[in-house]
């Protein structure tokens, strides 16, 4: 039983080492990646709106 309490301690440790070498974004990196994201989906939303409208006119004349 001591043996999986060890095994769970060493992924921990070796967890944290790990943690410590990244890299992290600074806050105005993270702020800006953040935007452009919010952007560009605000960008497809709208393309797939307007698609997806069109797309309804279309339907209802030929059902017409």
């Amino acid at each position: 039983m001591g043996k999986i309490f060890a095994k769970i301690r060493n992924y921990f440790e070796e967890s944290w080492r790990e943690l410590k070498k990244v890299n992290w974004p600074t806050q105005s990196e993270t702020v800006k990646r953040t935007v452009d994201v919010l952007t560009l989906s605000l960008f497809i939303a709208l393309i797939l709106g307007f698609l997806d409208f069109g797309l309804l006119q279309v339907m209802k004349l030929i059902i017409k």
